[in-house]
């Protein structure tokens, strides 16, 4: 009779928890380091994600993060499955959560730069030695990282052969403007719309780093192996219906015109870990300004 009865229960047990198992491996968890929020992710994803659920047949379930540490502490926790995010930040997931790269997210034009007043006295990197240069949010990768990498692959050598500032852009082309800084490190997207803010003045770039390394989407070590197949497929498929989808946003627009590379791998990210090596960072345990 308790056989029977153990028996019973178990294969109850089995009914109630099979939906829930089913309803796991039928969804995935996404997030996005640089979205604040979840009207935003909404706004600027919501068209990815309608597509990448066609064709996955995946309940695909938006999780907001407000930071990039906050990020990384959600995978740890099991709390989600995916997040995209940048080279800079990738380095540190990588880290801290050994992080599986799923596939990359190109960026066209996505390179760092050194830019002055074209008619100043900085017409050469070697004129910034002793001077200002001021960089964007610390630890990013275009703004902060990549320019600073990029001085260093000239041989100036980070906050000895010229004094670093984190200033926000417009503020510090203003200050390039007075004169009170002599150079301002940014990427190309930047520059462009630096030229519309600012029209009344020419400017130049005296530095350009090598292409950076692409946003990257990632997927927590838990994730099974039929799950990463699977998101990983529907990117090398029907990459141009989800970019399409993508480029829908409107931040989301620095992907115009990009791809989806499948063939990223971690070695790829050593150059974004020599960047933290340029402005004294060695260990790749926790975000930089965080």
């Amino acid at each position: 009779m308790l056989k029977k009865l153990l028996g019973g229960l178990a294969v109850a047990m089995t009914v109630a928890i099979s939906p829930l198992a089913a309803q796991a491996a039928d969804s995935m968890r996404f997030a996005v380091t640089d979205i604040g929020g979840m009207e935003e992710l909404q706004r600027e994803f919501g068209p990815f994600k309608k597509v990448l659920e066609d064709i996955t047949g995946l309940d695909v379930q938006f999780f907001a993060v407000n930071s990039r540490t906050a990020a990384v502490e959600a995978m740890n926790a099991k709390q989600v499955d995916f997040v995209l995010t940048g080279p800079a930040e990738y380095v540190v997931f990588r880290a801290r959560t050994n992080a599986k790269v799923v596939v990359g997210w190109q960026r066209p034009d996505y390179f760092a730069q050194i830019v002055t007043l074209a008619d100043g006295p900085i017409k050469g990197v070697s004129d910034l030695k002793g001077q200002k240069v001021s960089f964007g949010s610390v630890g990013s990768t275009s703004q902060h990282l990549g320019p600073a990498q990029a001085l260093a692959d000239f041989g100036l050598i980070y906050n000895k052969d010229y004094q670093p500032q984190i200033i926000s852009r417009n503020i510090a082309i203003e200050a390039l403007i007075r004169g009170d800084i002599q150079a301002v490190g940014m990427n190309f997207t930047h520059l462009q719309k630096v030229r519309k803010a600012f029209p009344d003045h020419a400017f130049t770039v005296v530095a350009r780093g090598r292409d950076l390394p692409n946003d990257v989407l990632v997927a927590s070590p838990d994730v099974s192996d039929a799950l990463f197949k699977k998101v990983r497929n529907a990117f090398a498929k029907d990459g141009d219906k989800l970019i399409a989808a993508v480029v829908k946003g409107k931040d989301n627009e620095k992907y115009l015109g990009g791809h989806f590379l499948a063939s990223i791998e971690d070695r790829d990210y050593d150059y974004v870990r020599s960047m933290y090596r340029t402005i004294g960072v060695n260990s790749f345990g926790k975000f930089v300004g965080e």
